[in-house]
């Protein structure tokens, strides 16, 4: 039975993973719309390539590009935030939902209203606007699946049990290129060593993320939403490895792990063909090459952004928003040489000190408060 898709943020590294494997199985999949930023030239290509419906730009500025890449396909072209929003709001069977940032919260969410199955990549979603995305998938009865490595690994995990049997989740960490750094090495850590993660290819802000552990902080934030089992059950572990991805204990003592390579395409493939299964190019892991999985508890005092991101979802209401823009800022402002690395953290935990709004209640109200956080993380940065 042929599905249709779209793939919001088809230009990313999620997106291009997602038409790897639509693509080899173009049997199964009807491409209804793909969208990207600005990368007009790319994103033609891709809709021509897919036979899509639809190309949104979310810049408008690109749009006449686009128009012109697609001219005499016969594909629609549309451009802006509310074209993106509209998009989503088509419904198809699955949304893939990967575009970075609080740009991905408005179409995300009109996915999530259509009542069908969202495969949810953008980390913001969930770690800004948790409590108004969840309340808006029990309303629609839309499907949620995590596409984040450990997200899903902890979702095939759970498969058939019951949340009140589960003692523990534990998220697994590589620890990034700075795991065995001293602070004073720390405090002179650059961009360019900071994007240089030894196991993922991924870009530049994400890199950061998992170098300063805030990453695998917000992943917590995530979790805490996904899987209702209680924060204080939530834990988080260094696996330098990153070949146990997560892993869920139950009250008989039985620990259940996924394992698999540092493949995004493995976690997406369980999403695309849940709740079956699906071939993928990944080689199989070879756990006599791999030779021994190695795990150390989490070090808090060189990397203090897993116990700020805690702090914020045991806060609740607007705290996880706040710390996910103030972060956003912060990790601008060092790619930018501007910011210190182990600064990061202090300037998150400086804007949840200054701005404490009331909860969101709605998705307006958590573009209010990211947009403020940023304000106020502006202008501490000015100070620095």
């Amino acid at each position: 039975m042929t599905r249709t898709i779209s793939i919001l943020g088809a230009t990313g590294s999620i997106g291009a993973s997602t038409l790897d494997l639509v693509r080899r199985e173009r049997d199964k999949w009807r491409v209804v719309a793909l969208t990207a930023n600005c990368q007009a030239q790319e994103l033609a290509r891709l809709a021509r390539e897919f036979g899509a419906e639809l190309a949104v730009v979310a810049d408008e500025a690109c749009l006449p590009d686009l128009r012109a890449a697609l001219a005499g396909s016969g594909i629609a072209a549309a451009g802006g935030a509310a074209a993106l929003v509209e998009v989503a709001a088509r419904g198809a069977d699955m949304t893939v939902a990967a575009i970075v940032g609080c740009a991905g919260l408005a179409p995300t969410m009109a996915a999530i209203e259509c009542g069908k199955t969202v495969a949810l990549a953008n980390k913001e979603a969930l770690v800004s606007a948790g409590d108004v995305m969840t309340a808006a998938v029990a309303r629609s009865g839309a499907v949620l699946l995590p596409v984040d490595s450990e997200h899903n690994a902890i979702f095939q995990c759970l498969a058939g049990n019951d949340y009140a049997h589960v003692r523990s989740i534990t998220l697994t960490a590589s620890g990034g290129p700075f795991r065995d750094w001293s602070l004073e090495q720390l405090h002179a850590a650059t961009p360019a060593q900071a994007i240089k993660h030894p196991n993922w290819d991924m870009g530049a802000k994400i890199s950061v993320d998992s170098a300063t552990m805030f990453n695998k902080g917000l992943e917590l934030i995530e979790a805490h939403h996904l899987f209702p089992v209680g924060l204080e059950k939530l834990r988080i572990v260094v696996h330098p490895q990153s070949v146990v991805h997560s892993m869920v204990e139950y009250r008989d003592g039985s620990t259940l792990a996924q394992l698999g390579p540092s493949d995004m395409r493995v976690p997406i493939a369980s999403c695309l063909a849940w709740p079956a299964r699906m071939d993928t190019p990944c080689a199989p892991l070879d756990l006599a090459a791999i030779g021994e999985l190695t795990f150390r508890a989490p070090d808090e005092v060189r990397f203090p952004a897993t116990a700020l991101c805690r702090a914020a979802a045991e806060a609740g209401g607007a705290a996880p928003a706040v710390l996910n823009a103030a972060n956003e800022v912060a990790v601008a402002a060092f790619l930018a040489s501007q910011l210190p690395f182990t600064r990061i953290a202090v300037m998150v935990e400086q804007v949840l000190a200054h701005y404490a709004p009331p909860a969101p209640a709605a998705l307006g109200d958590v573009f209010a408060i990211d947009a403020e956080a940023r304000r106020v993380a502006r202008d501490m940065l000015e100070l620095v």
